[in-house]
C-alpha cells in the first residue's frame, strides 16, 4: 500500500564539477593552489538538500511524497522547479524576496567532499509554509537540515518545536535529520544540545550522520571505534526523548537504537508501527561494498529514505537498517543522489545473493 510521506525542510541546487577519472589526490593542496588551472570533465547540476535527496528517493522507492521546500524567484529556482516537475512531485514554495539556495560540491577524488553553501530562501522557512491540506493524509513527516535554516535553530529551535508539535497533534509520525554545522557560522554558535533537548521528545525518528552530532560529544572516531561511539551517542539521544535513532557512520556502517515498547506506542498512530517488533533494539550494520564510488553526496539521505520507507511499509528494524545501508552503497555510484538508487525489492535480492559488507 502506498502511504503518504512528507519531506520538508532544506532544499538547494547542487553544482558539482566533475574531475577526470583515473587520478586521485592525497590532499587539498594539490588542487586548490592559487593560479593553478584544473581541467574538468563537465558539471553535474542536480537538486540537493534533504527535501530533494530524501524526498525524491522516497518517490523512486514508490512512496506518495509531498516535498515542502522554499526557493527564490530566480534562475536557480526555475531549474529546481523543472527537475521536480520531471519527477511528478509537488510542494515547492516560491519566495520572490529571497534567492534559491545553492551548493558547490567539490567531490575531489581521494578527498572528502567540500561544500560551498548559500542557504538562500531556507532561512525564511517557517511553519506557515506547511499547508494543512498537505498534512491531511500523511502518515510520516520528515524534516531535514534545520542546522542550515536560520529560522529553525534561532530561539533554541522554537519554530521547529512548534512545527513538530503541530504535526504530532494530528497523529503523524515525525522524523528529523541534521546537517554538518560550520563552527564559524551563526548555526555553529547555537546551543545544539539545548535545541535537541527541546525537539527530540517530539521526534519519533532521529536519523543524523556521525559528523552531524559528534561535535556535541567533543571527539572523533574512525572505523569500528566510530560505530562504538555512535552507539553511545544513540543511547544518549534515546534518553533525550527520541524514539528510534539511526546514526549513519559512512563507510563504517550505521547503528540503530530504539526506545522501549511503551515509548514506541507514542509514535504517530497513522504510521501503525509495530512497537513490540521495534522495541529495545541495538543494531550495528556494516556498510555494503559499493560497485564504484563517484560521490557520497546524498548517500546518507538516500539511506534515510530506504529506512523510513521500510518502516512505513511495516518491515522490522533489522530489515530497515539493512536496506538503508544497502541503498547508501548504491547512491555513491553516481554523482547525484538518485541515479544509483534501487527499489527495496532489488536491494533484498542482491543481499540474498551474498552482497559483501566492508570489513
Amino acid at each position: 500500500m502506498i502511504r503518504k510521506i512528507i519531506s520538508a525542510g532544506h532544499i538547494c541546487l547542487d553544482i558539482t564539477p566533475v574531475f577526470p577519472e583515473g587520478r586521485t589526490y592525497a590532499d587539498l593542496g594539490e588542487v586548490l593552489v592559487p593560479g593553478k588551472l584544473i581541467h574538468l570533465n563537465g558539471t553535474q547540476i542536480h537538486t540537493g538538500g534533504s527535501v530533494s535527496n530524501t524526498g525524491l528517493a522516497l518517490s523512486v522507492l514508490g512512496a506518495d511524497v509531498s516535498l515542502l521546500g522554499k526557493i527564490g524567484d530566480d534562475a536557480f529556482g526555475r531549474i529546481v522547479e523543472r527537475i521536480f516537475a520531471e519527477h511528478g512531485v509537488r510542494g515547492l514554495i516560491r519566495d520572490s524576496a529571497s534567492s534559491t539556495a545553492y551548493t558547490i560540491v567539490l567531490a575531489i577524488p581521494g578527498i572528502d567532499r567540500i561544500f560551498l553553501h548559500d542557504p538562500g530562501a531556507n532561512d525564511t522557512f517557517s511553519g506557515a509554509d506547511i499547508p494543512e491540506e498537505e498534512l491531511a493524509e500523511a502518515v510520516l513527516f520528515h524534516f531535514g537540515y534545520p542546522s542550515l535554516m536560520k529560522g529553525m535553530y534561532e530561539r533554541d529551535g522554537a519554530e521547529l518545536v512548534s512545527i513538530f508539535s503541530r504535526v504530532r497533534s494530528l497523529g503523524i509520525a515525525t522524523s528529523l535529520d541534521l546537517a554538518d554545522v560550520d563552527p564559524a557560522s551563526a548555526a555553529g554558535k547555537a546551543d545544539w544540545r539545548r535545541i535537541l533537548e527541546n525537539i527530540l521528545p517530539l521526534a519519533d525518528f532521529f536519523v543524523p550522520s556521525y559528523e552531524d552530532v559528534s561535535f556535541l560529544f567533543g571527539k572523533k572516531a574512525e572505523g569500528a571505534e566510530r560505530l562504538e561511539a555512535a552507539g553511545a551517542m544513540a543511547e544518549e539521544f534515546i534518553r533525550m526523548g527520541a524514539k528510534i535513532v539511526l546514526i549513519k557512520c559512512g563507510t563504517a556502517g550505521m547503528v540503530c537504537r530504539t526506545a522501549g515498547r511503551e515509548q514506541l506506542k507514542k509514535i504517530g498512530p497513522r504510521l501503525g508501527l509495530d512497537a513490540a517488533a521495534w522495541a529495545d533494539k541495538k543494531i550495528v550494520q556494516k556498510s555494503f561494498r559499493a560497485d564504484r564510488v563517484l560521490s557520497a553526496t546524498g548517500a546518507g539521505d538516500s539511506a534515510v529514505a530506504a529506512f523510513l520507507k521500510a518502516a512505513a511499509d511495516g518491515r522490522g528494524p533489522e530489515d530497515a537498517v539493512r536496506l538503508a545501508s544497502a541503498e547508501g552503497a548504491c547512491a555513491v555510484t553516481s554523482y547525484d543522489a538518485l541515479s544509483g538508487l534501487r527499489t527495496l525489492e532489488e536491494l533484498e535480492e542482491r543481499i540474498a545473493r551474498g552482497w559483501e559488507v566492508n570489513e
